[in-house]
């Protein structure tokens, strides 16, 4: 090995043991600043937040102002479709969603508990279904007929995704004719809204990668909850909600070019 091969070599394990350190500090605290993680693992703190820019990107962590937390601890609530009519208005929102989608189609399907219902309903289809989400990997998996396009990345156990730049760089290869988006907000003003900021970056590049974006946006989410904004209601081609949703927002959407349909 090279002298300059030799610090190469270094300098990468000396990466990967300072990010694994800087993970089990943030397991332990749940929250840490550039300057605490600096002084304890004794480096400059612009080589801490080169770190915490890396780790963001790979979905290990949030980073905050002055700092950095993890969000992998939050419960698996966002896929709990237990409740009985959470899940009738979730399965009428997947058969209009694939009422829309024609064979020999691309389509791209976003995390969320209504995607992987939709993938159940492409099952024989000749379509192409490109996907981060692992619920919709094991809907589709054993069919021969749907042509299944896993995008990589960092896997994001609670919540059953890939996230990171890996993903968010393979998406951005993507041309597709749908995607189905999900979100955890839709304001009255017209904004779609995510709470999750691991996510946000590969949403943003699915509504980029197709030729038409179907919002999958139940009651619950208006307004619903989340600060990063995705889009507004005025980029979405088709918005499929339910019974329930705020009126005014709907209407918003109607008056901005969109198609609602109400499940």
């Amino acid at each position: 090995m090279t002298e300059v091969s030799h610090r190469c070599y270094r300098h990468c394990v000396t990466s990967r043991n300072r990010h694994a350190r800087i993970v089990e500090s943030l397991r332990a605290t749940g929250v840490a600043s550039v300057r605490d993680l600096a002084e304890s693992l004794q480096v400059s703190e612009s080589t801490i937040r080169r770190d915490l820019k890396q780790l963001d990107q790979d979905g290990e962590l949030v980073r905050t102002y002055g700092g950095a937390a993890l969000t992998m601890r939050q419960p698996e609530a966002p896929f709990d479709v237990s409740a009985a009519k959470d899940r009738a208005m979730k399965e009428r929102m997947a058969e209009q969603a694939a009422a829309l989608i024609p064979d020999d189609s691309v389509v791209v399907l976003d995390i969320g508990t209504t995607t992987p219902l939709l993938a159940r309903r492409l099952r024989g289809r000749p379509v192409t279904v490109i996907t981060s989400n692992l619920a919709v990997l094991d809907e589709l998996r054993d069919d021969d007929t749907v042509r299944l396009v896993l995008l990589g990345g960092v896997l994001r156990r609670n919540f059953r995704s890939f996230v990171g730049s890996l993903t968010e760089t393979a998406m951005r290869q993507v041309s597709a004719d749908l995607v189905f988006l999900s979100c955890t907000g839709v304001r009255s003003g017209g904004h779609v809204v995510d709470n999750m900021a691991v996510e946000a970056p590969i949403k943003q590049a699915l509504i980029e990668a197709a030729d038409q974006v179907v919002l999958l946006a139940s009651e619950a989410k208006f307004p619903g909850s989340g600060s990063l904004r995705l889009c507004s209601l005025s980029d979405i081609d088709v918005l499929i909600t339910t019974q329930g949703a705020d009126p005014q927002t709907v209407q918003f959407c109607r008056e901005a070019g969109g198609k609602v349909i109400s499940a």
